[in-house]
């Protein structure tokens, strides 16, 4: 049985991986840049913005490389992980306002607690299955999306084409099992500054 186990894990980490690669993009904004609506100026100036973000995150801290992500799309910081105290969060959101052109932060940081095995096998799990269903609808462009889930919790960002695509993503997103919470940074490509033509 705990064969099986490993085996089902390895297969959804090698899902994960497969589909991770193939929707960061090429600036690291996590959306496809063939596909992203906005203009090339705006996906470098995101870029350029979590990039400037992340130095100064380990800059502060070294342990931020791997316990923080970021996210910038549009100007808005997303920032998702674990800290070890609620002064660290407080600080880094902080930070997130001081980078230049932010139009808003987003902190759905976490208060590290011990390390449990099957809660993030659970996590990554629901991430998968979150992943696979949005790649075989045919309703949603699944690459322009970010998936994070801690404690049964689904963080999505991306941009949808509109409403009805928003609402498919978040309903997908609901109908996992065991989701305790979906909380999605979803814009619709009319709610950005600057599109493509």
């Amino acid at each position: 049985m705990k064969i099986h186990k490993i085996i089902l894990l390895l297969l959804f980490v090698f899902i994960n991986g497969c589909v991770g690669y193939s929707s960061t993009g090429v600036l690291g904004t996590g959306v496809s840049v063939a596909l992203d609506p906005r203009t090339l100026g705006t996906q470098i100036d995101d870029s350029v913005m979590q990039k400037n973000l992340s130095a100064k995150l380990v800059m502060l801290d070294k342990k931020y490389l791997l316990s923080i992500k970021t996210k910038v799309l549009d100007g808005r910081i997303f920032i998702t992980g674990k800290v070890d105290s609620i002064e660290e969060k407080f600080k880094i959101t902080k930070l997130g306002w001081e980078i230049k052109g932010a139009r808003s932060v987003k902190n759905d940081l976490q208060i590290k607690e011990k390390f449990n095995f099957s809660q993030s096998a659970k996590d990554l799990l629901i991430t998968s299955e979150l992943r696979v269903a949005m790649i075989t609808s045919k309703k949603i462009k699944a690459v322009n999306y970010n998936i994070d889930t801690y404690k049964k919790k689904i963080y999505i960002y991306g941009i949808a084409q509109n409403e009805a695509e928003r609402s498919e993503v978040i309903n997908e997103a609901k109908k996992i099992l065991d989701v305790k919470e979906v909380i999605a940074s979803i814009f619709l490509v009319d709610d950005l500054r600057v599109v493509r033509n």
